[in-house]
């Protein structure tokens, strides 16, 4: 059994999850894309151009259109800026996540906050067990809001994925999760 199509909209107390649109390329290019500091434990390098940007947005939308990916910008519902993203790439019986947030966005519970609607929309659909994700063992941020969000570290993942910010060779990662029982 397939999972369902995820709504393309999530509200939370301070938050909306909603589709990326072209539109948004400037602001994410500004904000975060070519930010050193935020792809620093990411698997891409920091866009250098506009351009960039919006073909990373073309590639979400068609992503979202063919069921591989299902990524959500995530904008503070004061200011109406954009202070992340979040995707989910569901396979076999369980959702893999991966996020990011703007740098002046850090530190204030927004991914924790962006997290829990998405969490419990996967573990709520019959052919999802879990929900997992890595992060560099060096990316204490990224672990704690893992930890913040309920997941459990099931272990360390040998030389799994390559960060091109740190370096060419594959580096180990922390793997969390969060199942169904």
């Amino acid at each position: 059994m397939e999972p369902n199509t995820p709504p393309e909209e999530f509200e939370t107390e301070r938050l909306r999850l909603r589709r990326p649109v072209l539109s948004d390329a400037a602001e994410i290019f500004e904000r975060w894309t070519q930010d050193p500091a935020v792809s620093r434990y990411l698997v891409w390098r920091p866009h250098e151009t506009l351009a960039q940007a919006e073909q990373h947005i073309a590639r979400c939308i068609a992503s979202w259109e063919d069921g591989t990916e299902f990524v959500w910008h995530i904008e503070n519902l004061g200011s109406g800026a954009l202070v992340g993203a979040l995707a989910c790439r569901p396979g076999h019986h369980g959702v893999n996540l991966g996020y990011l947030l703007a740098r002046d966005s850090w530190g204030e519970g927004y991914m924790v906050e962006a997290l829990r609607p998405l969490i419990e929309y996967w573990l709520a659909q019959p052919a999802i067990y879990r929900v997992w994700a890595t992060c560099d063992p060096e990316n204490r941020a990224s672990a704690r809001v893992l930890q913040k969000s309920g997941f459990e570290l099931e272990g360390v993942l040998r030389r799994w994925e390559r960060h091109p910010n740190l370096g060419d060779e594959p580096r180990d990662a922390l793997c969390f999760s969060k199942v169904r029982d």
